[in-house]
């Protein structure tokens, strides 16, 4: 399995919006073969909590207007530290920095291919494996 035209669709409308409204080290993860009940994650970071919640309403907000799309569920929103907002095909994560620093979901889903989604590289920040270069991380066998 990959991700299907439709789910890229849907990554690109919300990683343009995500980058619209200052979101950060923008990814999308094709996490079909691992999981099979969804094609794709798209994972953002926020520097604060009212700049989380407002790139979910803007991803909400393009979503709705382009696709005519509305999330079957959203997590998360009232603390504005990492909500997820669930499509269906596609599962989008709105991180607060440390929160996306001490969860690591690049890490945890490592296995999965990187999307490509068009965005300029100063907006997406850097790549996932420019990150590992820059900060290793520790094995999950090293871990406490």
């Amino acid at each position: 399995m990959t991700v299907n035209d439709f789910s890229l669709s849907i990554l690109q409308v919300a990683a343009a919006a995500a980058d619209a409204k200052q979101a950060h080290d923008i990814v999308a993860l094709d996490v079909s073969e691992a999981l099979g009940i969804t094609d794709a994650f798209l994972v953002a970071s926020a520097s604060n909590e009212r700049l989380v919640n407002a790139v979910v309403d803007e991803i909400e907000e393009k979503l709705a207007e382009r696709l005519e799309l509305r999330p079957i569920r959203r997590e998360g929103r009232s603390e504005g530290r990492w909500v997820l907002l669930d499509y269906g095909d596609v599962v989008i994560h709105i991180q607060h920095d440390e929160d996306r620093a001490f969860y690591a979901l690049e890490r945890l889903w490592r296995d999965s291919p990187v999307v490509a989604l068009g965005l300029s590289d100063d907006a997406a920040g850097t790549s996932s494996e420019e990150s590992a270069q820059a900060s290793p991380t520790p094995a999950a066998d090293d871990l406490p």
